[in-house]
């Protein structure tokens, strides 16, 4: 099976700073190039794949062997392009990385084969540099460039093509690295027991188990802090000159508002699979919502379905971290889940506000984890689904999903400390912390004994020699 390791990486010094910029730089802007030709090409009716051989314009800057990874990686998001239009999807074709005028977006790859990771008390990890670069730096002939890594990789196993990217919101280098792992690396569920999930933006999951546990994660707080900043991306819009339509602010707010989401996703994801594992869970059922949106759309359903909570993404995500469990995800209708009253099965004269579900009997209950329960007798059997006991209500405090009954020494346990750097003589100019939420991306912090002013990294201006185009 493939998974992904990430961390962060920094460079040893100011110098060496500027040098993965450029390289970075460089990268971008041979996407750029050749994306362009490809674009007109496209638009003209000619083939996309008839170009000039840019390998041997940035070979000096990058490498042959980085210069062909990244030439191939767009020419497989171009083969992915007429794959998509050839299922009648309406897709653009592939789009650039930045420009001079806004900034581009700092990214590279590196062939499995031409970089070197080592983990260990003095963590580190070499990558490849032109021989244009090495002579303005000053490197030898066979030195290569040498990065701090912070962290530790989780997945050991056949390493594949390294990606570098800057993130300019937080002002860190990340790598990400997959690896083949064997199949014997994954864990057995203890039993056979199922669990249901509903998916939705208010409770952003909702689960019962056959064991009689119940699992709420709220997302009210989440979809806040969404719709904040997507109020805040059209008040900038709105502000661009005419014939604009984004600038390096919106960029960097669409990426934060991503990377936030996505960070309390795979943290969801990774908290309820070890609760379920522990419950000897071995199949997860989840609701496609196919039925449900074309019944019951509207516009704030798709905002918070499609852009804030992503549910194609998170499905994706739920099987690839299910998988490591050696539990099943099995996508299927929960069709009228939300409407049938689990105690005497009415579905016409039914009422829902907000978290509470009334029905015309009597009833009275939550909701999404009535509409869980439902969903799972459908699919395991009534009478293989146990009472149920007191559910667990979960909040996302930024690092931690936690229980929010529960008091500080009661929360489990979601985030480690590492402190790795390169040694050798050539220490950082000071030492940080790294954290690593499960599930999550690093994030770097400074020690508290260091002077704060000592850890402001410097900017670089780049001298513009790579041409963007488009």
């Amino acid at each position: 099976m493939r998974r992904t390791n990430t961390f962060a990486i920094r460079p040893l010094s100011e110098e060496d700073e500027h040098l993965l910029r450029e390289l970075l730089d460089a990268s971008a802007s041979l996407w750029n190039e050749l994306n362009y030709e490809r674009r007109q090409r496209f638009f003209d009716g000619d083939s996309v794949w008839d170009t000039a051989d840019y390998r041997k314009q940035y070979v000096g800057v990058l490498g042959s062997a980085t210069a062909q990874q990244v030439i191939r990686k767009n020419t497989s998001a171009w083969q992915s392009f007429f794959a998509a239009r050839e299922n009648g999807e309406d897709t653009a074709p592939p789009g650039y990385w930045g420009n001079e005028d806004d900034g581009r977006e700092l990214r590279t790859y590196i062939r499995n084969d031409q970089y070197t990771l080592e983990i260990s008390e003095r963590s580190r990890l070499e990558i490849p540099v032109g021989q244009a670069l090495k002579d303005e730096y000053g490197l030898g002939y066979h030195d290569r460039l040498r990065l701090e890594v912070c962290g530790a990789p989780k997945w050991d196993g056949e390493q594949g093509r390294l990606e570098i990217q800057y993130d300019e919101v937080t002002d860190t280098f990340r790598a990400f690295q997959p690896v083949t792992v064997p199949d014997s690396r994954q864990d057995s569920p203890l039993a056979s027991e199922a669990a249901a999930l509903d998916v939705g933006a208010n409770n952003l999951v909702a689960c019962t188990t056959t064991t009689g546990q119940q699992y709420c994660y709220d997302g009210r707080d989440l979809f806040a802090r969404f719709r904040e900043t997507t109020e805040h991306i059209a008040r900038l819009q709105s502000k661009l000159r005419e014939g604009r339509y984004s600038s390096r602010r919106i960029r960097r707010l669409y990426r934060k508002r991503t990377r936030r989401r996505d960070h309390a996703q795979e943290a969801l994801v990774r908290d309820l699979m070890e609760r379920l594992y522990d419950e000897g869970v071995a199949t997860v059922y989840v609701g496609d919502l196919t039925d449900v949106l074309s019944t019951h759309w509207s516009a704030e359903v798709n905002e918070k379905t499609h852009q804030f909570w992503a549910y194609r993404s998170f499905i994706d995500r739920l099987a690839t971290t299910a998988e490591e469990y050696g539990i099943t995800v099995e996508v299927r209708s929960e069709a009228y889940t939300t409407a049938e009253c689990p105690m005497c099965g009415e579905r016409d004269d039914t009422n829902r506000d907000g978290d509470v579900f009334r029905c015309s009997c009597g009833y009275r209950g939550h909701a999404d984890l009535d509409a869980s329960r439902t969903f799972l007798e459908r699919q395991a059997g009534e009478s293989d689904v146990g009472p149920m006991a007191r559910p667990v209500r979960l909040k996302w405090d930024d690092h931690n999903w936690s229980e929010a009954s529960s008091s500080p020494e009661r929360v489990r346990p979601n985030e480690e400390r590492t402190n790795r750097s390169t040694g050798n003589g050539k220490l950082a100019l000071h030492e940080w912390i790294a954290t690593i939420p499960t599930g999550g991306i690093p994030r770097l912090q400074p020690r508290e004994d260091v002077n704060p002013r000592l850890l402001r990294n410097s900017h670089f201006g780049l001298n513009n020699r790579y041409t963007a185009q488009g």
